[in-house]
């Protein structure tokens, strides 16, 4: 009998939803090559069969994992710009999804580019992730090549300032996190602002919020989705 099997019969999406949460959590504690269908099957309370129903290797089960945590940051994304809460809005969404499924976030942004065979993948997402930066950085930086070296540094400090206040923050204080967060990326988008406007010969011109540049970027500004 499989460890934590559990005769409750869930609908096909959300028995989809818990094995790919418990499988992260799987290939987040010991890796993928040691981490076989058995453990993930395991992990899940479900049997073999039944995983390989929802996937057809090992392989699939894995890129599952990582692409459904990118997937549910760009609905958090696309929620937050719904409410209109622009505002912290990236800090945040990447914070909730993080909550929810910590081992899946750790595994997309920290595993997942050491393994052989899904570094290339993860490397795309992230990709995609810089370039959907790269429209709210221009409305603070005019020189194109500043525009990218800058996005790919906001994605980064986004990326592993959620990583280490899941390790080391205390939930109650989340709403803190996400203002210093944004705080941050707030001071860093007005120095190169005000370095471009400086170089450019221009002086005490305003740094336009950061909420009303995400904003005014369009849909497919968002860091990371």
């Amino acid at each position: 009998m499989i460890s934590g099997q559990t005769s409750k019969r869930l609908p096909r999406e959300q028995r989809r939803e818990a094995i790919l949460r418990s499988s992260a959590k799987a290939f987040a504690r010991c890796g993928y090559a040691a981490t076989s269908m058995e453990d993930t099957a395991a992990a899940a309370g479900v049997t073999k069969l039944i995983l390989y129903r929802h996937f057809a290797s090992k392989e699939d089960l894995y890129r599952a994992v990582v692409e459904d945590v990118a997937e549910r940051m760009g609905a958090a994304l696309a929620a937050g710009r719904e409410r209109g809460e622009f505002y912290g809005l990236h800090a945040r969404a990447m914070l909730e999804v993080a909550r929810a499924d910590p081992d899946g976030f750790k595994l997309l942004w920290r595993h997942a580019a050491r393994e052989e065979g899904f570094a290339d993948h993860v490397e795309a997402l992230r990709r995609q992730a810089v370039r959907r930066a790269v429209p709210i950085i221009a409305g603070y930086v005019d020189d194109p090549g500043v525009q990218v070296w800058a996005a790919e540094t906001v994605v980064t400090f986004l990326v592993f300032s959620v990583m280490h206040w899941l390790e080391c923050g205390d939930p109650d204080r989340d709403d803190d996190f996400v203002l210093l967060c944004t705080r941050s990326l707030k001071a860093l988008l007005g120095a190169w602002a005000g370095d471009a406007l400086l170089l450019a010969g221009v002086l005490d011109v305003a740094v336009p919020p950061l909420e009303d540049r995400v904003a005014a970027a369009g849909p497919e500004a968002e860091v990371p989705a």
